[in-house]
């Protein structure tokens, strides 16, 4: 397996981030009430990002799959996050078995530098480099794949990409000095993925586990994960359907949207 993506391998940011906590400038901030006096004279440019959090309705509810960031990891060490990272150039040539829903690609699309696909294809490799899991169906390995897909493809699938639905965009504010343009995408891991496999602790990513959402309020979260999850206990009660959020900064603090 190639290694995955670590935002910690960025050495532009990795030594914006090591000086900024040096100077004590820097925290872990709630995400919707950043300091606008926190700003930075020359903030990073957002680097387009994937996630995927998976699913399953058990006896006692839904319970969703999350792991912990190692703590040698300058970026949110020790914090329970969903398995994503950063979209590589790669993922967009790779063969597909279907696509995502119409409606869905195109809220994807809105605002978009590249094709919607390409962040849906992201988020499933990262799943499967992150944990081991396999969203996906059955199909005939791809003999030319690239490197970074080339494990994923020994595991005689294909990506499916039919069952993932968009729960959101979120651009990390300014003020950081490691930013993302992340999709959050959402999936029933019963359909998604080709088998019932254990997720398998990896270098990114530790004590992965399907938690219950009473379970994950005890955890160690980014902010942003917590209103992500919020968005997600809403989706899955089904009392409401929300469009995708949409979070963002201004000058006047943070701006949650809704995709329609």
């Amino acid at each position: 397996m190639t290694k995955p993506f670590d935002p910690d391998d960025d050495p532009a940011q990795v030594a914006a981030a090591k000086a900024a906590a040096k100077a004590g400038a820097l925290g872990e901030d709630d995400l919707l009430r950043e300091d606008p006096a926190n700003l930075v004279a020359d903030p990073a440019t957002p680097r387009d990002a994937a996630t995927l959090i998976l699913f399953r309705i058990e006896s006692d509810g839904p319970h969703i799959l999350m792991g912990c960031r190692s703590e040698g990891h300058d970026f949110m060490p020790n914090k329970y996050v969903f398995p994503g990272g950063r979209v590589d150039d790669e993922d967009s040539s790779i063969p597909f078995a279907s696509d995502l829903p119409h409606d869905c690609a195109r809220r994807i699309g809105l605002g978009a530098q590249r094709p919607a696909r390409e962040f849906a294809l992201t988020a499933v490799r990262e799943m499967f480099e992150e944990t081991g899991l396999v969203v996906g169906e059955r199909g005939a390995a791809a003999s030319d794949a690239s490197p970074s897909w080339r494990s994923y493809f020994e595991q005689g699938a294909i990506p499916s990409l039919r069952h993932l639905q968009f729960l959101g965009r979120a651009i990390t504010p300014p003020m950081r000095h490691k930013r993302f343009d992340a999709r959050f995408f959402i999936a029933n891991a019963d359909e998604a993925l080709i088998d019932n496999r254990a997720p398998i602790d990896s270098r990114e990513l530790a004590d992965l586990r399907w938690f219950t959402l009473a379970e994950v309020t005890e955890l160690d979260l980014p902010n942003v994960t917590r209103f992500v999850i919020s968005e997600i206990e809403t989706r899955l009660a089904g009392t409401e359907q929300a469009d995708p959020f949409y979070l963002y900064w201004t000058q006047g603090g943070h701006v949650r949207e809704r995709i329609s």
